[in-house]
């Protein structure tokens, strides 16, 4: 199990260096948590997410209990002592792994928002740009129609 969970946290590792730094694969990735947002996609990513989170308070549990048992039995028994390691491990790595999970969402969301945004901007540039043409065209066209104007008789 923990080298499904060692697994997991490289992977999610490193699906947030690949969103944090503008290279090709960012925006595969982007497209694909898009994709996964759509249709039944978070009705899946909350299931899964809550099935490792139950596992995660079972995990945690075991933790206690073992904890317990050593402290009521006065020594450290070699048994418990290597059940306990194991199932620290195996807490920290799932923990570590629904940290990383709200992570690559914020990032993702926080991508998506800063495109909108920029795109925005880009437009309002764009409209002060005609804008400030206009004005500056307006009065020189004034001038020409007046005298042109004046010049008829």
């Amino acid at each position: 199990m923990i080298q499904i969970l060692f697994t997991l946290v490289l992977a999610e590792m490193a699906l947030i260096l690949s969103l944090l730094f503008r290279t090709p694969l960012r925006k595969l990735v982007i497209v694909g948590l898009d994709r996964s947002k759509q249709g039944r996609g978070p009705l899946v990513v909350k299931s899964v997410g809550g099935t490792i989170l139950v596992f995660f308070s079972s995990t945690i549990y075991s933790v206690f209990s073992v904890q317990k048992r050593l402290s009521e039995a006065g020594f450290v028994n070699p048994t418990d002592e290597v059940l306990m390691a194991h199932r620290l491990l195996e807490a920290s790595l799932i923990g570590f792994s629904l940290f990383l999970a709200m992570i690559i969402d914020r990032l993702h969301y926080y991508i998506k928002e800063l495109r909108l945004l920029r795109g925005l901007v880009e437009e309002v540039k764009n409209l002060k740009k005609d804008d400030e043409h206009r004005k500056s065209t307006a009065p020189a066209e004034v001038k020409k129609a007046t005298q042109m104007i004046s010049l008829i008789p």
